[in-house]
């Protein structure tokens, strides 16, 4: 058994920069990782194009600006050099391959156990560790986990199918007849990245989604500082019009509320369109409905049509399994693994538990959550 101040389950960017914080007021924490490395989604599970859909001064982690000559979209890679950095400069020491069991609050001793299964071991012998602390960090995120739609037929599939987290580029469907299902991010970026690579691409629009560009993003959030939301959205619609015309004729229906409304409100964020729309509009990728069921290779739509795919993606998301493992009370968590709080008072619960990366903000909500919870602490320990 080991005791600590401080407990950060995850050492995705939420963890790591709780734990940066912790440090520089010299807090002890121990951050436990289920994965062989930091920063996992982002190193092993996304795919090669990817880039930050906000401009880098929205992105940065507290306390480090990215270096000057970093491009204003930061990609993939250079993201990832950015919190090597980022884990050096603050000492960060995460434990790798630890999963976390079960978490339960000792009302008595007025400490979090926290039970973890030790996967470094040799010989496939697994051993079990338990630490203690006055405080606990859920930092596993909202996409600790992707989902898949439990749709009829799926498994008896003759073609590929994989969760987005999975896909790397499309080099491998080349000539191939892909179906992308999810009109997200990622479900964009994915389906233009397999046209380039010349795959034949489809992919199901299901829910209204807005459509805007990286320097309209970029204007909001500037405009924000100055404007209600309400406006913000009104400016930012019409851009997005002027831009665009008229969606719907393509498959792509604009939701009645605005995006940052939605963005503030669900914490769905609007599609940052990366070149994916001048494709839909030449027919080069094709829209599609709701998926009804399958049947062997073809896939069966809402609106009666019956088409053939080599391959499906799945670009349905992620969720959250804090409810896996934190046992006991469920007071600061719903049942799926979200807290109950509303922005902006999410990050904190009872008995000293907080979670860091749950507002559905990105980057900029990460940063923020992390600097709350460290404070937070640091008047409670220097309180007593």
């Amino acid at each position: 058994m080991e005791e600590t101040m401080v407990v950060i389950v995850g050492a995705g960017p939420a963890g790591l920069a709780t734990s940066a914080c912790l440090n520089r007021l010299s807090i002890p924490n121990i951050v436990l990782e289920r994965e062989d490395c930091y920063a996992s989604l982002w190193k092993k599970r996304s795919y090669d194009r990817l880039k930050l859909h906000l401009a880098k001064q929205f992105c940065h982690l507290p306390y480090m600006d990215f270096p000057p000559n970093a491009p204003t979209y930061v990609p993939k890679n250079g993201f990832i050099d950015y919190l090597d950095n980022y884990v050096s400069h603050f000492g960060i020491t995460p434990r790798y391959l630890r999963s976390v069991e079960s978490v339960i609050y000792d009302s008595d001793a007025e400490k979090w156990q926290i039970v973890v299964k030790n996967m470094t071991t040799t010989d496939n012998v697994i051993e079990t560790e338990v630490y203690t602390s006055r405080f606990l960090v859920v930092a596993s995120g909202e996409n600790s986990q992707g989902t898949i739609p439990d749709i009829d037929g799926l498994d008896s599939y003759v073609g590929e199918y994989i969760h987005s987290n999975q896909y790397e580029n499309g080099r491998k469907f080349r000539g191939k007849d892909v179906l992308v299902v999810g009109c997200g991010n990622s479900g964009m970026e994915i389906a233009y990245d397999l046209w380039n690579w010349g795959a034949n691409t489809s992919i199901v629009v299901r829910n209204p989604v807005h459509v805007l560009t990286k320097e309209m993003v970029k204007m909001a959030m500037i405009m924000s500082q100055y404007l209600p939301c309400k406006a913000v959205d009104i400016i930012t619609v019409a851009i997005s019009r002027l831009k665009y015309g008229k969606l719907s004729k393509y498959g792509i229906r604009m939701p009645t509320k605005g995006p940052f409304h939605l963005k503030e409100t669900t914490g769905r964020s609007p599609v940052i369109d990366v070149g994916t729309i001048s494709k839909i509009k030449s027919g080069e990728i094709k829209v599609l409905p709701g998926m009804e069921c399958i049947k062997d290779n073809e896939v069966v739509f809402t609106n009666g049509a019956t088409v053939q795919f080599d391959a499906i993606v799945f670009a349905t998301g992620y969720k959250s399994t804090v409810r896996n493992w934190l046992k006991g009370s469920y007071e600061s968590f719903d049942e799926k693994g979200m807290p109950k709080r509303s922005f902006p008072y999410h990050w904190k619960g009872g008995n000293g538990i907080y979670n860091a990366g749950f507002s559905r903000r990105g980057l900029r909500g990460i940063s923020s959550d992390a600097q709350n919870i460290a404070n937070d602490i640091y008047i409670n320990i220097t309180a007593d």
